[in-house]
């Protein structure tokens, strides 16, 4: 598969319509939460994107043979992947929409951060790290916003935790013998190290059922076909040709779709900081995938 060093038209299309997604997704999370434990359905998202991804993955001809080199560093993601999304689904919980994606997807920060120390080819420039600090200060004008009564500090460092471990990864994939597998087994590891380990989990969370109305079973489903599977599919096909950071970078553009989507469709009070934080990480993410001029646009 060829890679490219830099982001090109057709890749930063692919990943502002995958932001929206994403964003939308946040949406469905929090309305699904009102029919489902969040770790169970986080469970059951997981179980269901196995399915849905061995049948394309059996449509496609691809073997379902796991490569052994890749089984460290596979279970080490699934792992990260369970956290994440207990992290997160618990987090919508406790907090809005808003600003639970202002946090999650402060996720590129820390992988540039990484990266730039264990990914040669991914260094950190001045105008990255400008990108970065603007971003990052958008994330924490998020934080230091109180006028929200539904949200929580508890809320606030879910999120954050689990944008973490998005980060560790991103760095599986970029950084161990995982990168050099199919994008369909990356995420096989993922989801069926996560699907046990979620749904025994749940079993501390209290009742598994809440009021369960058929839109809450319609939002299950959307994040197991759209999302789990065949959603993160795209994500880690992008992964495998482009820049690692430059790809997460466009994380940042979630949040700002994930506000206004929160507002539109869940009538959430968005405070003048939180829109602040919203053009500091806009802001971020230009000088971070911005071109260097000795760059032809592609």
């Amino acid at each position: 598969m060829t890679t490219k060093p830099h982001m090109d038209t057709i890749g930063a299309v692919a990943l502002i319509a995958f932001a929206v997604h994403l964003a939308f997704n946040q949406v469905v999370v929090k309305v699904t939460n009102g029919g489902f434990n969040p770790v169970f359905a986080a469970g059951v998202r997981s179980a269901g994107a196995m399915v849905v991804l061995l049948i394309w993955m059996r449509w496609r001809g691809i073997s379902f043979v796991l490569p052994k080199r890749a089984i460290p560093a596979g279970l080490l993601s699934g792992m990260l992947f369970a956290l994440e999304f207990t992290c997160l689904f618990v987090a919508l919980d406790f907090t809005t929409v808003s600003r639970a994606s202002v946090i999650f997807y402060s996720m590129p920060v820390w992988l540039a951060i990484v990266s730039h120390f264990v990914l040669p080819s991914d260094r950190l420039t001045g105008r990255r790290l400008a990108g970065m600090a603007l971003a990052m200060g958008g994330v924490a004008l998020a934080l230091l916003d109180h006028s929200d009564v539904t949200a929580s500090l508890t809320g606030d460092l879910l999120a954050l935790t689990a944008a973490l471990c998005w980060a560790g990864i991103a760095l599986c994939v970029k950084a161990t013998p995982l990168q050099t597998v199919a994008p369909a087994h990356q995420l096989m590891f993922q989801v069926l190290v996560s699907a046990p380990i979620l749904l025994l989990a749940s079993l501390g969370f209290g009742d598994l059922i809440r009021d369960v109305q058929p839109i809450h079973v319609a939002g299950l489903i959307f994040q197991i076909v759209a999302v789990a599977s065949l959603g993160f599919l795209a994500w880690f096909w992008l992964m495998s040709i482009y820049p690692a950071s430059a790809v997460a970078s466009f994380s940042f553009l979630s949040p700002v779709f994930a506000v206004i989507l929160g507002w539109a469709l869940l009538d959430e009070h968005v405070s003048p900081k939180v829109w602040g934080a919203l053009a500091l990480v806009a802001g971020g993410l230009y000088l971070i995938n911005r071109r260097p001029r000795n760059h032809a646009v592609d």
